[in-house]
């Protein structure tokens, strides 16, 4: 039969994503879109203590940071611009009017993700771009230019060689602290343009060739391939969103199918399956909230979430609970 597609099958990972992992996604935005998902269904997860990172010399900087040798940050890391305290190693939504309240939630952030860190079994990487932006001061690649003036900044790619070399140090340093871990390297699909679509894919292909040498060097690194499902498997401009640089929700649950087809087990799956029911019910919102049939609504997710319990007592259902309860 014709599909009209060159279709990418899913092949099972050499390990199992299950919901007693402890997982830590750093990366770009296409992270948060999986990690949301991760998170909808209970995993034990921390996602981007530093915020959104899209070059791998600043998601290297994050996790070099989480590490024991690492000291927390101080009031010099950080700089003064229309108003905010900003951290050139940190995205914008840590930036704070008061200097020691930037640097109080900087901290404490990264105090929350090493602890975190410590406990990892499952680490997903997305990288989203090679192409950084350096300050002409000190040479420093900087995760955010926080709307600073370009002439602060000489903008460059960085090399397969340094992508590889950067991203297996920290790795091999964080197999050292958490031997079971198995990393998980994926590309985003999310498309940068500022510079146009050539250097785009140029920069695309830095990382990919990259991840191919990391998973060559390192048994515990495993690519996903997100990039690949949405530029050569879906293919079509109606998978991309308004902008036409992000995927649509249709491709992003596409492209999650396909992670969990290749990461869960059936007994996950099946779980999860059950977990999202529940967490679909909430994202309802009802006209008559006050009606009998919305309180037996309300009263068969009670019932749901306590079958739960009982079978996954590690699983925290207090926010769902409460927030059907108060229908009753």
């Amino acid at each position: 039969m014709n599909h009209f597609r060159t279709i990418l099958p899913a092949q099972r990972a050499p390990f199992s994503i299950v919901h007693s992992d402890r997982l830590l996604l750093i990366g770009s935005c296409f992270t948060e879109n999986i990690g949301a998902r991760l998170r909808s269904g209970k995993f034990p997860i921390y996602i981007n203590p530093f915020g959104i990172v899209y070059n791998p010399i600043s998601m290297t900087r994050c996790l070099e940071h989480l590490l024991p040798e690492h000291q927390p940050f101080e009031a010099a890391d950080l700089f003064e611009h229309a108003g905010l305290w900003h951290s050139w190693e940190h995205h914008g939504h840590f930036s704070r009017p008061e200097r020691a309240a930037t640097l109080a939630g900087i901290n404490t952030a990264v105090k929350t993700a090493a602890a975190h860190l410590k406990k990892t079994n499952r680490l997903l990487l997305t990288l989203g771009t090679a192409d950084v932006f350096r300050l002409r001061s000190t040479g420093q690649v900087v995760a955010n230019n926080h709307k600073m003036p370009a002439a602060l900044f000489e903008q460059g790619r960085i090399s397969v060689a340094e992508t590889t070399e950067r991203i297996t140090a920290v790795l091999e340093k964080i197999k050292v602290q958490n031997p079971d871990v198995q990393v998980i390297l994926t590309v985003s699909p999310v498309r940068h343009i500022r510079n146009g679509l050539v250097e785009n894919q140029r920069s695309k292909a830095t990382l990919l060739l990259a991840c191919e040498q990391i998973c060559q060097a390192l048994p515990y690194a495993h690519y996903f391939p997100a990039y690949e499902l949405l530029l050569d498997d879906l293919r079509d401009y109606r998978f991309y969103a308004d902008d036409m640089l992000h995927p649509s929700e249709v491709a992003a649950d596409y492209i999650w199918q396909f992670f969990s087809d290749t990461f869960f087990s059936e007994e996950t799956r099946r779980l999860y399956t059950r977990v999202e029911k529940i967490a679909a019910a909430m994202r309802h919102r009802p006209f008559h909230p006050d009606t009998p049939e919305h309180r037996a609504f309300a009263r068969a997710q009670l019932v749901a979430i306590e079958q739960l319990s009982e079978e996954q007592p590690e699983l925290d259902f207090s926010v769902e609970k409460a927030y059907f309860q108060g229908f009753i």
